[in-house]
């Protein structure tokens, strides 16, 4: 009998190391697609989320604040401000508009940061919008996806002080927003529940009617989503799901178009010519072509720590990474 016992106990021991969890990062295959790293900045605080304009980088740093960094020299970037003081919660999405930084706060709703002079930045905080989760700016409006709240359409006219004036109310929790780049629809990332669309042709009216017209179960924990502008196609990162691919041409047959298993847990997701950048946690940035909604496939994956945000220029691809601060990718001509 005991013979059997120490069998097993060996057959099991052998087995385990062989067994990765999904998010195991030495199970990640194929090469980097020509995508290089071109320079890593480790951030004072835990990097969430990052946007870029011209040549400046903005983080959303956790419990650090924002970060502002100068990439001019994407090989060796340097940091202008550490806006801590100012910013109140757990700095964890963030979105631009000119001068004016937003960040999501949790708990303490959004934050507006003018940052024409990072030196002097002026705050704002509207504890109201909590726990503030995505942003979405769309014309004069300022839309706010605010968890079990839902979303808030905010008049944005005056940037510092967004004026709430109509919430959605999504099954499931608001965690991301956009919008359809033909002004249609509202498109919601909803958790559990997948991704969620609504009608805003007459939003411009002020009417407040905004109906649900569908929600499309995307396999998963519907993170973030984002849309291809020159197509009615919208892309979400749904957690274990990977990536989602939603087809809304026909807005009586909104569907499933296509999907991909990334593995790790799809964080974040950007669109630009004809791919798709998609953070995955553990298992780093991965690059999808999408050019055919239906037939998605892997073409890249840069291993990085722990990444959560992403976004894009023309050259380079800028990853906030929990673990390994803002990681600047190169795009292969």
């Amino acid at each position: 009998m005991i013979k059997y016992i120490m069998i097993l106990i060996f057959a099991v021991l052998i087995f385990l190391p062989g067994c990765g969890t999904p998010n195991d990062p030495d199970s990640i295959t194929g090469g980097d697609g020509g995508y290089k790293i071109v320079s890593k900045y480790k951030t004072s605080g835990f990097a969430q989320d990052v946007v870029v304009k011209d040549t400046l980088v903005y983080i959303a740093q956790g419990e650090g604040g924002l970060g502002i960094i100068n990439a001019s020299d994407p090989s060796s970037p340097k940091l202008l401000a550490n806006l801590i003081e100012g910013c109140r919660g757990y700095s964890s999405k963030i979105a631009q508009l000119d001068s004016i930084i937003y960040i999501a706060s949790g708990l303490f709703g959004i934050t507006m940061i003018n940052v024409a002079d990072p030196n002097n930045p002026e705050f704002f905080n509207n504890r109201n919008l909590k726990p503030g989760k995505d942003f979405c700016i769309y014309k004069k409006f300022l839309l706010i996806a605010v968890s079990e709240e839902g979303v808030w359409i905010a008049d944005n006219s005056d940037p510092f002080h967004p004026n709430p004036t109509s919430p959605l109310t999504p099954p499931g929790y608001a965690q991301g927003v956009a919008c359809s780049s033909d002004s249609n629809y509202i498109l919601v990332a909803v958790g559990e529940m997948g991704l969620a669309f609504y009608d805003i042709s007459q939003l411009q009216t002020g009417t407040g009617n905004y109906p649900l017209i569908k929600v499309v179960d995307t396999d998963g924990y519907a993170e973030n989503v984002c849309i291809n502008p020159g197509m009615p196609i919208a892309y979400v990162a749904s957690g274990k799901g990977g990536l989602a691919i939603i087809d809304y041409s026909d807005s009586l047959d909104i569907k499933l178009a296509g999907k991909f298993d990334t593995g790790g847990y799809a964080k974040e997701v950007f669109y630009q010519s004809g791919k798709v950048y998609i953070t995955t946690e553990l298992r780093g940035l991965q690059i999808i072509d999408v050019s055919n909604p239906s037939a998605p496939y892997r073409i890249g994956t840069i291993q990085t720590g722990y990444a959560k945000g992403v976004t894009a220029d023309d050259h380079f691809i800028y990853v906030a990474d929990e673990d390994e601060g803002l990681i600047i990718i190169s795009i292969p001509d």
